[in-house]
């Protein structure tokens, strides 16, 4: 497991440069809130990463958590990802994956599948488009909710 925890450190490492450059100070709330979304695989929502780091920043408050997300996404670190619901969840940027969704319960999970990168060549080829990015959802039952019948 150990080597899972050396990849998020260079992940946190490589994102706090990126903020750096950016002009953005690097508080110890924004870098907990950085870290929680890194090693989190469940792309969490604001209030999520609201509740879970409280207990550490009494004096944090939910817009605080906002804002902060907010400064990622403007730097190109985390991803917003609404599906329609109220509450968007947040997703660390590292390479490009796809999300499997599951429709009873909502859980996001992530995966990889590179013969995919072509997407943008073939759609720029067909359709004349300048291709900024793409994104595919999968959606389906996830194994707990299949257990539960």
């Amino acid at each position: 497991m150990e080597h899972t925890h050396v990849h998020n450190d260079n992940h946190l490492d490589s994102a706090i440069d990126i903020l750096k450059h950016a002009g953005v100070r690097i508080t110890p709330q924004r870098r907990a809130v950085l870290e929680f979304i890194i090693n989190s695989h469940s792309h969490p929502t604001a209030d999520e990463i609201y509740k879970a780091l409280g207990r550490d920043f009494p004096n944090m408050s939910v817009a605080t958590v906002y804002n902060n997300l907010h400064v990622f996404k403007d730097a190109n670190i985390v991803k917003e990802l609404s599906y329609g619901d109220s509450s968007s969840r947040f997703d660390f940027t590292t390479h490009d994956h796809y999300h499997a969704i599951c429709n009873k319960c909502g859980k996001i999970v992530d995966f990889s599948y590179p013969g995919l990168e072509e997407v943008e060549s073939l759609a720029s080829h067909v359709t004349g488009f300048e291709i900024a990015s793409h994104r595919l959802e999968v959606y389906g039952i996830c194994e707990e909710c299949k257990k539960k019948g």
